[in-house]
């Protein structure tokens, strides 16, 4: 189980989008966190915490089946 960086759901990684950013590879929910994420890295990755970490929603809710 991983943490989507993006959103901070728990991520079975068998599956899931994923994408490799500086030796780690990190697992989505879904495609639109993943393009998120791929698209400004440094944002969602060295933060400790989430203090002054903005969600940014991205149009769909995260309760998957």
């Amino acid at each position: 189980m991983s943490k989507d960086p993006v959103c901070g759901m728990d991520v079975q990684e068998e599956g899931a989008p994923s994408f490799e950013y500086q030796g780690t590879t990190y697992y989505f929910c879904c495609d639109a966190c993943k393009k998120s994420f791929s698209e400004s890295p440094e944002k969602y990755v060295n933060q400790e915490g989430h203090s002054g970490h903005e969600h940014h929603h991205h149009g769909h809710d995260h309760h998957h089946h």
